[in-house]
């Protein structure tokens, strides 16, 4: 039974996001707020809005582990899994933007998150600092944006969501968000819970692992559909904004809610195989600026070799 919940919750938990962040821009373009300003905001903070859920339920029900797991574990699933697999599929020739802005901001949230764990608790403090940078970056974006004409991908999304449904339909669609996050979350968290008791494992490890590939499953199918679109831009710049709000928003808005701590096994493995992956992230991006099979490939293994270590660790 626990196992179908799990799925359930992270079936309630994708479609929840999905429910909400269309008929929050479709509010928005009611209420004539611009295309620029609902692509940086609404379609970002809704897309991330299932882990936040499963963060917060799950700092706020005393299991931390499954709130930083999660994060953790899906920042590496992003670049390991997803990008590998993305680049094996369709080869991405890397915008410099990817390097001197996109790569940079993950790297500082993945330290500034190192430093803040070494207690081993994120409090309110942190948690602010967080946020502040991804309100700051966000904002400097969307002025960069305007000033120099650039087209982001978010608002192209927006543009789809036009439409003359009444307005109520689009309420009803925001409740019925709102309620699968809510379920989902709740879901998900009770049959990590009772997994991890049934088989007498950590709940760190089912949320590295599960979780984790779970919640990266919409990065996954956004990213593979832009390869073969050949959108590629939308591809690196999905996953590496994904691993920023994770830690930023995320964890950023959480900490601010409720204290997490953070298990000591996080602090000596799974976040310096994030750092990790990320600083490799740099030199393949960087190497003809351009991603492809056989970089995909390194990638996809790293991932597979933390997934091994994982499991040999927990038996």
């Amino acid at each position: 039974m626990e196992y179908l919940q799990l799925i359930l919750g992270l079936v309630a938990l994708i479609a929840g996001g999905e429910f909400l962040v269309r008929a929050s821009i479709k509010l928005a373009l009611r209420l004539k707020i611009s295309a620029l300003v609902i692509g940086m905001t609404v379609v970002s903070f809704g897309t991330s809005a299932p882990e936040l859920l499963v963060s917060l339920e799950a700092a706020l029900s005393g299991h931390p582990d499954v709130s930083i797991g999660a994060v953790i574990g899906s920042n590496i699933s992003n670049l390991g899994l997803v990008l590998g697999i993305t680049v094996i599929i369709f080869p991405i020739a890397v915008n410099k933007d990817s390097i001197k802005v996109d790569w940079p901001l993950m790297m500082l949230a993945s330290i500034l998150f190192y430093f803040f764990a070494l207690d081993e608790q994120l409090v309110f403090y942190e948690g602010l600092v967080l946020f502040s940078i991804l309100v700051l970056f966000t904002s400097w974006l969307m002025l960069r944006s305007r000033k120099e004409g650039l087209i982001v991908s978010a608002v192209q999304e927006v543009s789809e969501q036009k439409d003359n449904a009444p307005v109520w339909k689009d309420i009803l669609v925001l409740l019925l968000g709102l309620i699968g996050l809510y379920f989902g979350a709740e879901w998900l968290i009770e049959s990590v819970v009772i997994i991890a008791r049934n088989f007498d494992i950590s709940e760190k490890f089912i949320s590295v692992s599960i979780v984790a590939f779970g919640t990266s499953l919409p990065e996954l199918v956004t990213s593979t559909v832009a390869a073969f679109r050949k959108e590629t831009d939308i591809s690196i710049g999905n996953l590496v904004g994904s691993n920023v709000f994770n830690i930023l928003a995320i964890l950023g808005i959480t900490s601010m809610v409720h204290p997490i701590s953070v298990n000591p096994g996080i602090n000596s493995f799974d976040v310096y195989y994030m750092l990790g992956i990320s600083a490799i992230l740099l030199p393949l991006m960087l190497l003809k600026r351009k991603l492809n099979a056989s970089k995909g490939a390194i990638l996809l293994v790293l991932y597979l070799i933390y997934i091994g270590i994982v499991v040999s660790i927990e038996l």
